[in-house]
């Protein structure tokens, strides 16, 4: 099997750090990583390195390129770049995927899926979301310093067990994966709690912490999580009747100097991904005659500062 890794960023690095260093010609893979820059040259030079909570190794991918015709038709495609990249990187890789090739998005939000079916229009396109907090600490060097690392996919509708070599494939690398015939109740159930706790962390500068001391931030916070529960039961997504109640028994878990990756790239003055994480509520809010307030209060002023 061909697995490339398109984006080799913290969700990237980490899953396909612990693909190529399972898995290559001699167990009839080949694991290939899709990225650019420094990061690549180093990943060349001395292959990847990830430094995860409980262990330390240096992965050899079979091959590393900026080049996506360089990976030729691949049979697996894990795909984890930013949301705003989402729709170049698929038009970029579209000539890799056959009409046998598994895609699986690993982004926040909720609809990656739908957007990599209208530009790459072949293959089969799962669901999936993870739980983990990695980055890049330097070129070549992936650190995860928490979440529990797991992973969730599956189709959006039809058989499951098509996809179980997949889930067999991630666990024999020693991947948390675990295929699911509700998706959607997974990824809607990662939106709730990360679109706002993106949202108001990023607005008022504040970590976790600190929003839940605050009885006026902890308001914002659980109306946010209630429009985000309000769009999702419009579209005719099923969620527990204690959705935000469980959303914040999560987040109060976190320790209190957690921020938000969005929060962190607004500080370092980089590209966010306000559109996926607060502008789809805001947006399709309006589609669906949903009284989102708060979102687009949000979305106003982090658009603004954004610019």
């Amino acid at each position: 099997m061909r697995i490339a890794i398109v984006g080799l960023g913290g969700v990237g690095g980490y899953f396909g750090g612990k693909l190529a260093r399972r898995y290559g010609p001699a167990e009839g893979h080949d694991v290939l990583f899709l990225c650019r820059g420094q990061h690549l040259e180093a990943i060349r030079r001395s292959g990847l390195k990830v430094i995860a909570v409980g262990e330390e190794f240096t992965a050899f991918p079979a091959l590393a390129t900026d080049n996506a015709e360089e990976l030729g038709k691949v049979d697996l495609m894990l795909f984890c770049v930013k949301g705003y990249d989402l729709e170049s990187t698929a038009a970029m890789v579209a000539g890799n995927v056959h009409l046998g090739t598994v895609v699986l998005p690993l982004l926040n939000g909720v609809d990656a899926a739908g957007t990599l079916r209208s530009v790459i229009g072949k293959g089969s396109v799962l669901g999936g979301c993870v739980y983990i907090s990695s980055h890049i600490e330097a070129p070549g060097l992936v650190q995860q310093t928490g979440g529990p690392c797991k992973m969730f996919f599956g189709p959006e509708t039809g058989d499951v067990e098509s996809y179980r070599h997949i889930e067999s494939l991630l666990e024999g690398a020693g991947i948390k994966a675990e295929l699911t015939s509700d998706i959607a109740l997974e990824l809607w159930s990662k939106y709730i709690f990360v679109g706002p706790f993106s949202g108001v962390s990023s607005l008022l500068g504040k970590t976790f912490g600190a929003i839940f001391e605050d009885a006026e931030d902890r308001r914002m916070l659980e109306g946010m999580m209630g429009e985000v529960e309000a769009v999702a039961r419009k579209q005719g997504i099923v969620l527990p009747d204690d959705i935000v109640a469980r959303s914040v028994k999560k987040a109060a878990g976190f320790p209190y100097d957690t921020k938000s990756s969005m929060q962190f790239d607004f500080e370092k003055g980089r590209r966010v991904e306000l559109e996926i994480l607060v502008g789809y509520v805001v947006k399709s809010g309006r589609d669906l005659a949903v009284s989102t307030p708060l979102h687009e209060r949000v979305y106003r002023e982090l658009a603004s500062r954004a610019r």
